[in-house]
C-alpha cells in the first residue's frame, strides 16, 4: 500500500468520525442554546405574578402588581399587534402598537397605566389571574396557541380539575404547557 493511499484512507476515516461527531454534537449545542425557553417558540410567558402581596384591596397599586411578563428569546423583534393574552374564564387582553425588542420583555399589569416599551396596562378595575388556580394563554394575531402557563388548581378543555401544584412547576409556581 502507498503512502498516498493510506494518507486518502486516513483522511477520509477523520472526515467521517469528525462527521459523526458534529452530528452528536449538534443536538446537544442546541438543546443547551434553548435550555431557558420552550423550543417550539421564539416568543414565551417567562414569568407570571398572580398573587398580589399584602392584602388585595382592588386599588390601581394592587391590580398593576398582577402581571405577566411575555419574552422574546430571538434577536429579532417581533410585532405584537392583534396578540392575545387570556385566562380561563375567557378574560382577554389584546396587544395594540406593541414592539416587542429582540432579547425583550414587555410586562402586562392588570390595572390601569401608561403603556411603554416595557410595560403595558389591560385597564381593568378587578383581577385577572385567581391565585387559587388560573391559566395564562398567549395567542398570535392569527389565534393560534404560543404558550400557556398554569397554576394552582384549574379546569382543563374537557372540564376536568387538576391540581398543577406538583413537582413540575417552574420557578413561579406555573406548569408549561
Amino acid at each position: 500500500m502507498s503512502v498516498s493511499s493510506s494518507v486518502r484512507r486516513l483522511t477520509a476515516a477523520a472526515a467521517v468520525a469528525g462527521a459523526a461527531v458534529g452530528a452528536v454534537a449538534l443536538p446537544a449545542s442546541a438543546a443547551d442554546h434553548h435550555s431557558g425557553y420552550p423550543r417550539h417558540t421564539a416568543v414565551y410567558i417567562s414569568e407570571v405574578h398572580y398573587d398580589v402581596p399584602g392584602r388585595d384591596n382592588r386599588s390601581n397599586w394592587a391590580l398593576n402588581s398582577e402581571w405577566v411578563d411575555v419574552t422574546n428569546a430571538t434577536r429579532q423583534g417581533v410585532n405584537l399587534d392583534g396578540w392575545t393574552l387570556s385566562d380561563d374564564e375567557g378574560r382577554t387582553y389584546t396587544f395594540h402598537h406593541v414592539w416587542l425588542e429582540g432579547r425583550g420583555t414587555v410586562r402586562v399589569h392588570t390595572g390601569y397605566g401608561r403603556d411603554t416599551r416595557t410595560d403595558v396596562y389591560q385597564d381593568r378595575r378587578r383581577e385577572v389571574w385567581d391565585d387559587r388556580g388560573d391559566t395564562a394563554t398567549l395567542r398570535n394575531d392569527h389565534g393560534r396557541f404560543i404558550d400557556a402557563v398554569s397554576w394552582g388548581y384549574v379546569r382543563d378543555h374537557r372540564g376536568d380539575d387538576r391540581d398543577h401544584r406538583g413537582d413540575d412547576r417552574d420557578h413561579w409556581g406555573g406548569h408549561r404547557h
